[in-house]
């Protein structure tokens, strides 16, 4: 499998990354530990998680998704054939991004994790109350540290994107390398608009989240009644249950068709094939269905294949 670049660092990564917010949530320890192993054995490297996971889960209180990570890193030792990502900054118990609240998540991170360091350290929000020389300078500290070795910024706007990597050259301080945008076929806009013009001239890793938006571009859903298939995730797609969204639908049916796939499997092949994204991010709560994912990776998609799903999706 053929590996890519993150942005302009020393780290590369599979085409694909799985989403660790589902550990501790819908995938309990057990189910989370077989998930990672299948997911690694098939040559896949990137593990996407943050501290807040899943404090949203009744009974949890954040922590829990990098508490599995780490209890399965050392059970299994596969530590050296993984890329690590994780967030700061949108935990009640550590917020924003000032440099102590940094220097004290990073701590909590690498504890949970149990690691010595993190390969991929992200900003999860921006925090327009702290100066971005004062957030890069402490990142580039943990980088100096060994703590960390890539840093990179999800739900960035163009504009302070753009002003962070301007602030990393101006101060000679380490620059975001990746950028995590919401981007499937169904959320378009703002990321080619806005976005991806900026990346592609900077040379940014995108790893986009929402790749198959919310489970809607698998096809599970498809009317009110299905919604009951996920209550976590009704919310999510029950806007996306409408002309367009079904267009959209209709659209990788024909395409998976003739290709003997899935949904699922073509809305990811098409973020792959997108020059700009490194690797979208999707979650699996069973094997069989990681399996399914996977399989996009190895899809190619025609030029007449593209076309179609960018008309319907437009």
């Amino acid at each position: 499998m053929q590996l890519r670049p993150l942005g302009r660092s020393s780290l590369s990564v599979a085409p694909l990354a799985f989403g660790g917010n589902v550990f501790g949530w819908s995938a309990d320890e057990q189910r989370s530990f077989e998930l990672l192993d299948a997911f690694v054995d098939a040559g896949f490297n990137l593990i996407d998680t943050a501290d807040v996971y899943s404090a949203w889960v009744p009974g949890n209180g954040g922590g829990e998704s990098e508490t599995i990570i780490g209890k399965w890193l050392k059970r299994s030792g596969k530590r050296d054939k993984v890329v690590i990502a994780t967030k700061v900054a949108k935990w009640a118990e550590h917020p924003g991004l000032s440099p102590m609240n940094i220097n004290q998540a990073v701590e909590g991170s690498l504890k949970r994790l149990q690691t010595d360091y993190i390969d991929l350290y992200q900003a999860h929000e921006d925090d327009a109350t702290v100066p971005l020389h004062e957030t890069l300078g402490a990142f580039g500290k943990l980088i100096e540290q060994g703590k960390v070795r890539v840093i990179g910024a999800s739900n960035y706007g163009a504009d302070r994107f753009g002003e962070a990597l301007k602030v990393s050259a101006e101060h000679h301080l380490p620059r975001y390398e990746t950028l995590q945008p919401e981007y499937n076929l169904v959320s378009r806009g703002v990321y080619e608009k806005e976005l991806e013009p900026l990346v592609v001239a900077e040379t940014i890793g995108v790893i986009n989240y929402y790749a198959l938006a919310s489970g809607f571009l698998s096809g599970k859903y498809r009317s009110e009644t299905d919604l009951s298939k996920s209550a976590a995730r009704s919310g999510s797609v029950q806007k996306l249950l409408n002309k367009h969204g079904f267009g959209v639908l209709d659209a990788l049916d024909k395409v998976a068709k003739a290709h003997g796939a899935t949904p699922a499997q073509v809305a990811l092949a098409w973020l792959i094939a997108r020059p700009s994204v490194t690797a979208p991010i999707a979650s699996a709560t069973s094997v069989a269905q990681l399996k399914e994912l996977l399989g996009g990776v190895e899809l190619q998609l025609s030029r007449e294949d593209i076309v179609a799903l960018d008309r319907a999706s437009a």
